[in-house]
């Protein structure tokens, strides 16, 4: 049933966004903003496509794991509206700890950083998948069978939980007050997009925004410089295939070198993004050493 219904409720939501987008589109045109390019959205559609092509193909081998788990459930809950409240908020945990890896160790960040090369911030960014995360997402929300969460409700979940993260991409919606103690706002989220240094690796959290502050990964949106969006090393050659596949490539390159030690070529690969065994490159909590970024959680 819930399979059903994400299918109805994905019916539903699609032409939504395709008037929001629309109305953004011609607001950013006429008020002379700038935040779409023909080429930039195309790709952030094609990256969209190639996720779900993915996520679809390799669907059924996840759902059987995770119904061959839930023999293993340490709960059993009766249907009400505190078992889709606790699965929110303990899926929204679980998909904070997929983003955090992401960001923390260069192999998953490798499949995550086509969603961040975007020099852009606009609804159609919200698309720009990380193409292959579907491959390895499961595993970051296995905690949610043995808590006794139903795998059709977990997909349904996330179906739910994606389009929120897919609406606060956008640079038209200001600070929400109160709201922004709580929930992951656009403001919150423009910051996650930015590659300015003291905006690096922050603000992880998909819906709830406390997780970031408990884990100390929030910074508030007040850099005096302008947001600058993107990579802090653009993609030079703007193809699709360059796009999806660079930082695999850069890897490869990287752990080729003569001379590493295998605990070097390792750290290559799982090491933080932006580790080097000569310290010809940074990591982002070297460059924020060095620029004398301070965490604000104001």
């Amino acid at each position: 049933m819930p399979l059903t219904f994400e299918q109805e409720f994905l019916k539903i939501i699609t032409p939504i966004y395709a008037v929001l987008i629309a109305i953004e589109i011609l607001a950013s045109h006429f008020g002379g903003k700038k935040y779409y390019t023909w080429r930039d959205t195309l790709f952030n559609v094609g990256l969209s496509s190639l996720n779900a092509l993915i996520d679809v193909s390799f669907r059924v081998i996840y759902i059987v794991i995770f119904y061959y788990f839930l023999q293993f459930r340490w709960i059993d809950w009766q249907p009400s509206w505190v078992y889709w409240l606790a699965l929110l908020v303990c899926q929204d945990i679980c998909f904070y700890f997929l983003h955090y890896t992401e960001h923390r160790s260069r192999f998953f960040w490798a499949v995550h950083v086509t969603h961040h090369s975007s020099e852009k911030f606009n609804l159609t960014v919200g698309f720009r998948s990380s193409v292959f995360e579907p491959l390895y997402r499961f595993v970051f929300f296995l905690p949610l069978i043995f808590l006794g969460f139903q795998p059709a409700d977990i997909i349904l979940m996330y179906s739910i939980t994606q389009v929120y993260g897919i609406l606060i991409h956008t640079q038209f919606i200001h600070k929400l007050g109160f709201l922004e103690y709580i929930l992951v706002t656009p403001s919150h989220h423009r910051v996650h997009h930015a590659s300015n240094v003291p905006y690096l690796d922050k603000n992880i959290g998909m819906v709830f925004i406390f997780w970031d502050k408990l884990f100390g990964t929030f910074q508030a949106e007040n850099a005096p410089e302008p947001t600058k969006y993107g990579l802090t090393h653009q993609i030079k050659n703007q193809h699709f295939l360059t796009v999806l596949l660079h930082e695999w490539w850069a890897i490869g390159q990287d752990v080729s070198q003569k001379n590493l030690t295998w605990r070097e070529r390792w750290a290559y690969i799982f090491g933080r993004p932006g580790w080097s065994h000569d310290g010809s490159r940074q990591t982002t909590q070297e460059l924020q050493a060095k620029s004398g970024t301070q965490q604000n959680s104001n």
